[in-house]
């Protein structure tokens, strides 16, 4: 049984073999087969679903109000070849790449990083800010569409610990095909994420079909290129400029920052949240807070040990912090039927 809409629920599982009905006129959904059918609550879910898309339910909500919102990385993405995309894709580019001249702060920066991966570390409480104001130094000068095209490249790139996986295919496919079923049931799917906004642009292009105004993610200080140390109320966009990246950040929108920003940039409370660590328990709560319609927040604990780099031991806590809040969890371990399809498999 569900908690209250009051408070957060952290979905243990959708069975994908359920019929579904209310919203769709199909009765199964092919893309949803990625979940196991023994998830306890899958049934309720569905059961949610089909409520808030019917006109004659007391739960019932208008499609300009079916909003949710998804953390990416670790959610919808891996973020353990060895860590986050973005980060891994600085270290490359600052200590591996030759085109790149790094400064000496920023190369001790990127060693340390690679340093505690390789020894299975938790890097420096730090290191998350530190990151981010580094990776904007690294993208100074270049254009939106040069960080995009870096990051395509990197994508091809083998995901570090697996087989037969790329960095570009590492999405968990059971999460896309939740969000396919919700965008097919008339939700507005948003993704608020901690890495930088252009780049999930490209990690999700084709993997999830959404506008490209519903990526929300950090944020770095663009100007033209001919602007120099101008106020943008100075100076006037010519003919001959670019836009870049000047080496500032905005914002790095994770933990608390992802609350304001969904209020800036949708404008509306979400009715549903997905997220997988203690950075997305803000949002959970800001989504659960939603008092005009029954609202729920999942999170997805990476407790996969066979197929992914998680163990139970890794969300010990997070997993005591949902019950103790009579919270629901997801297990990658036991809801998944596949994480990133069966060829894939850890290296030993």
């Amino acid at each position: 049984m569900l908690v209250s809409f009051k408070k957060i629920t952290c979905i243990v599982g959708v069975s994908l073999s359920l019929a579904l009905t209310g919203c769709s006129s199909s009765t199964q959904n092919q893309e949803l087969n990625y979940w196991t059918p023994q998830s306890k609550v899958a049934k309720d879910f569905v059961t949610y679903v089909n409520e808030v898309c019917d006109p004659k339910s007391d739960k019932f909500i208008p499609k300009e109000d079916r909003i949710a919102v998804f953390d990416m990385d670790g959610t919808l993405v891996g973020e353990t070849y060895p860590s986050y995309f973005e980060w891994v894709m600085f270290t490359h580019k600052v200590l591996h790449d030759p085109n790149y001249k790094a400064p000496q702060d920023m190369k001790n920066f990127a060693k340390m990083l690679e340093k505690k991966w390789e020894k299975g570390e938790k890097v420096p409480a730090d290191a998350e800010k530190n990151h981010a104001l580094f990776a904007y130094q690294s993208f100074k000068g270049q254009t939106v569409e040069d960080v995009q095209a870096y990051a395509r490249e990197f994508m091809k790139t083998d995901a570090e610990g697996f087989n037969n996986l790329k960095r570009g295919n590492a999405y968990f496919r059971p999460m896309v095909s939740l969000v396919n079923f919700l965008e097919k049931h008339d939700f507005k799917v948003y993704i608020v994420s901690g890495t930088e906004r252009s780049i999930i642009r490209v990690l999700l292009d084709g993997v999830i079909d959404i506008p490209s105004d519903r990526i929300i993610g950090s944020d770095g200080v663009l100007a033209a290129s001919g602007q120099g140390n101008k106020d943008g109320l100075e100076y006037v966009y010519q003919p001959n400029d670019k836009l870049i990246f000047t080496g500032k950040m905005i914002s790095k929108n994770v933990k608390m920052n992802k609350v304001p920003v969904i209020a800036r940039e949708i404008g509306k409370v979400p009715v549903l949240s997905f997220g997988n660590s203690t950075g997305d328990l803000s949002m959970s709560q800001y989504t659960a807070n939603n008092n005009k319609y029954e609202s729920r927040a999942y999170i997805l604990l990476g407790d996969d040990s066979i197929r992914e780099h998680g163990s139970d031991a890794k969300v010990e806590k997070l997993k005591q912090y949902c019950d103790e809040h009579g919270f629901y969890t997801i297990s990658m371990k036991n809801d998944f039927a596949t994480v990133y399809g069966n060829d894939v498999t850890l290296k030993k």
